[in-house]
């Protein structure tokens, strides 16, 4: 499948990565929590709330060999896609199929594969309690992850010699990119994630080290099936929220900010 390129997003002139942008027909929130900005964010809350519930259900209707055909030409997009094959460093979600995520497994596996150069190395979540505190942890083999009491695959604290795994915010070296999930999106960037915040929270703390450490930052790109792509304006977003740098559905992909463009042209 050919890839395919968008430009709405930059012709509306979305911010680029690490940026926030006004909501539309909403103000920017602020750290005076007044009444007023309140009521926002609980308007806003609620619009999630909803949005969330319409997505899992349009997820759960997908036909199963639908999505398998979904998935695998994402996967493809990627594989074959000039950014990921130059890239070194990664961190990746690990896809759940009761979750209905686009599955990562193949684009897992490849960048696993052992290569006579050192090959990529691969940093996959770990979830370390409910305040929105997730690690990546890195993995060397798919045979590194295992269920957590969700069910949910996730790499042990320590790997089989007992040593305690590299923590990305730990690395000496950046990432490149980032492969995140999500329940909905926009062409301008617009994610939302399942409301936990783990990813929001975790994105945040990486910015800052790589400013920290003056690193470039790594390309956000989020795995999309086609009903998850929403009209813009509609996912309802608060400065928190973290956009995404680039888009990939069944279609291609999708550039959103500047870094995106750059990388991709």
């Amino acid at each position: 499948m050919m890839t395919q390129w968008y430009t709405r997003a930059a012709a509306k002139g979305v911010a680029v990565s690490g940026h926030f942008w006004q909501p539309y027909g909403l103000g920017r929130m602020t750290t005076n929590c007044t009444s007023s900005n309140r009521d926002e964010l609980d308007a806003i809350f609620k619009q999630k709330r909803i949005l969330r519930t319409q997505l899992r259900k349009t997820l759960k209707a997908i036909d199963p060999s639908l999505r398998s055909e979904q998935d695998n030409a994402i996967q493809d997009i990627i594989l074959g896609a000039p950014w990921f094959k130059s890239s070194l460093r990664f961190c990746a979600y690990i896809s759940c199929s009761a979750l209905r995520e686009v599955d990562t497994f193949k684009l897992l596996s490849h960048i696993l594969q052992p290569q006579p150069n050192g090959g990529k190395k691969l940093y996959v979540p770990r979830v370390e309690d409910k305040n929105s505190h997730m690690r990546m942890l890195n993995i060397s083999r798919i045979d590194d992850l295992v269920a957590n009491s969700m069910d949910i695959l996730e790499p042990a604290p320590v790997d089989a010699d007992g040593n305690a795994r590299e923590d990305v915010l730990q690395a000496n070296d950046p990432v490149d990119i980032l492969l995140l999930p999500g329940l909905a999106f926009d062409r301008s960037g617009r994610r939302l994630g399942r409301g936990g915040g783990y990813y929001d929270t975790f994105l945040k703390n990486y910015k800052e080290l790589a400013e920290a450490r003056n690193w470039k930052q790594p390309l956000l790109v989020a795995l999309s099936y086609s009903q998850q792509i929403l009209d813009d304006g509609v996912i309802p977003v608060t400065s928190t929220d973290i956009p995404v740098d680039a888009l990939v559905s069944p279609e291609g992909v999708i550039p959103i900010s500047s870094a995106a463009f750059n990388r991709y042209h």
